[in-house]
């Protein structure tokens, strides 16, 4: 066990040994490579450091932590930033459905003109378009009354 335990370590040392020299033709120094592992240990510990700033009572201004997101100042109420971000996104999804709404539109305007080799007209084309609405709507609807005691 010892003697491949140091070959191990040996085979370890070199291989950073081999890294710290060249890394993309760059020389590496001992205090950028000391900086890079620090880095390292620092993301992983990241979450056992806010654990153990809660623990010492210093959460939720622990700055020292690596990648620390402080917590929401107004839980449950909405700022003017936040209602402003919210509103764009709104208008962003709205663009969204109305382009997806042309386009289903504009196919089932080419639908429309035949179906299996028989004519459909206007009236019979909205009353199929109605029932297949009203067959997608039936579950939900039922979801509704019962919200509603009717």
């Amino acid at each position: 066990w010892g003697q491949d335990q140091i070959k191990g370590w040996h085979k370890q040392a070199s291989a950073l040994q081999t890294n710290q020299g060249n890394q993309e033709g760059t020389v590496v120094t001992a205090e950028v490579f000391d900086v890079m592992r620090r880095v390292q240990v620092q993301n992983k510990l990241a979450g056992v450091c806010e654990d153990m700033c809660k623990e010492v009572g210093a959460y939720p201004k622990c700055t020292q932590c690596p990648k620390f997101v402080e917590p929401d100042s107004t839980p449950g109420v909405m700022t003017w930033d936040e209602l402003l971000e919210h509103m764009d996104n709104l208008v962003n999804w709205g663009q969204d459905q109305i382009k997806g709404w042309h386009k289903q539109a504009s196919a089932l305007q080419m639908n429309q003109g035949s179906h299996e080799g028989t004519v459909v007209t206007a009236e019979v084309f909205d009353v199929m378009r109605r029932v297949q609405v009203q067959n997608k709507l039936a579950g939900v609807c039922e979801d509704m009354c019962k919200e509603v005691g009717a």
